[in-house]
């Protein structure tokens, strides 16, 4: 594939999720895991979103940690999405 292909999307779709994989709501927070298959591996990627004063507000993170199953990779963004809820709350959205 030539590189003016991948530069302007038509390359792999590799990289873009499908949709949630899995949601779980927490602590009035809701978390929604969206691994990525990436270089043959599911990488760990989510959502932290929360109506905030009648606003939606999403955080979405990435984590270097991949997976060869993407439940396990799922299970890991829940588990990443948790920490930062209890580690930063609503300041996530700042």
């Amino acid at each position: 594939m030539s590189f003016l292909k991948k530069l302007f999307g038509g390359g792999s779709k590799e990289h873009a999720p499908a949709g949630p994989k899995r949601q779980l709501e927490y602590n009035g927070f809701v978390i929604a895991a969206t691994p990525y298959k990436e270089g043959g591996q599911w990488q760990t990627c989510g959502t932290v979103s929360k109506t905030v004063d009648g606003e939606a507000k999403q955080h979405r993170f990435i984590r270097a940690d991949r997976f060869s199953d993407e439940d396990a990779a799922a299970d890991h963004a829940i588990l990443k999405g948790q920490q930062i809820i209890d580690q930063l709350g609503e300041r996530v959205f700042s």
